[in-house]
């Protein structure tokens, strides 16, 4: 991870990888991250980690923070390494790939079921973000 001056959400479109984050930004984004999350009805996430194991338990954390259902994994790497982590959570499914040469963190996109509205993706976030 890099460290980085974030000071609002928009701040992380430009990154490759999830920055480090004191507890200060983490206190004054996550209620700014919920309230842009509140317009849409339906989130995709991606994660990027050095493992599986560590993708899923960033995705189980995020799941319990946001009180969402658990997800199923549908598609599951076998091979050790890097992952990147696809959840969906309008059908519920989870696939992970392993896939080199990513950077760390998690990406949220929120969707829509109405077609005027455009999606939005926040993130790299931490890792950590939501344990």
């Amino acid at each position: 991870m890099t460290e980085t001056p974030i000071q609002c959400l928009a701040d992380f479109a430009t990154l490759r990888t999830a920055p480090e984050l004191n507890p200060d930004q983490r206190e004054r984004l996550r209620p700014t991250l919920a309230d842009a999350m509140a317009s849409f009805e339906w989130f995709t996430v991606g994660i990027m980690a050095p493992s599986k194991a560590i993708a899923l338990n960033a995705l189980r954390s995020l799941e319990i923070s946001l009180s969402w259902e658990a997800m199923t994994i549908e598609d599951d790497a076998e091979d050790v390494g890097p992952v990147f982590l696809k959840a969906n959570q309008s059908n519920g499914l989870i696939r992970i790939r392993v896939e080199h040469g990513l950077g760390e963190g998690i990406l949220i996109s929120g969707h829509s079921n109405i077609p005027e509205q455009t999606g939005m993706t926040w993130g790299p976030l931490p890792l950590d973000f939501f344990a």
